[in-house]
């Protein structure tokens, strides 16, 4: 079965401007996702790693990307196909509050 990465957006405004109920919903769903064997977590404070032409290993601290939004957090799923994970994506807390919800297929080489 294709595997799929998956980056959620969304800060803490979105939120909560997003009604309980809506976001309680929200939380069941990735309770659901964590049943059906879903690898999901929050993200910590990221690490950047160079070794440029092995000369040794140099580290930063904090994100080489930026967007508009903070990442909230990273899954590790598994669907039939794109369909089924954004069906899937679309009624986490991310992307109902407010957020985004990115999908990466994870091309296995």
């Amino acid at each position: 079965m294709p595997k799929y990465i998956t980056i959620g957006y969304g800060d803490r405004a979105g939120y909560d401007r997003t009604p309980e109920d809506i976001r309680q919903a929200a939380h069941d769903h990735d309770a659901l996702l964590k049943e059906r064997g879903v690898t999901m977590g929050i993200a910590g404070t990221p690490v950047q790693v160079r070794n440029h032409n092995g000369r040794g290993v140099q580290t930063e601290t904090g994100p080489y990307l930026s967007s508009d939004l903070p990442i909230a957090g990273f899954a590790i799923m598994e669907a039939d196909d794109m369909d089924e994970a954004i069906a899937l994506a679309s009624e986490t807390p991310c992307a109902i509050a407010h957020g985004v919800f990115e999908i990466w297929p994870l091309n296995e080489w």
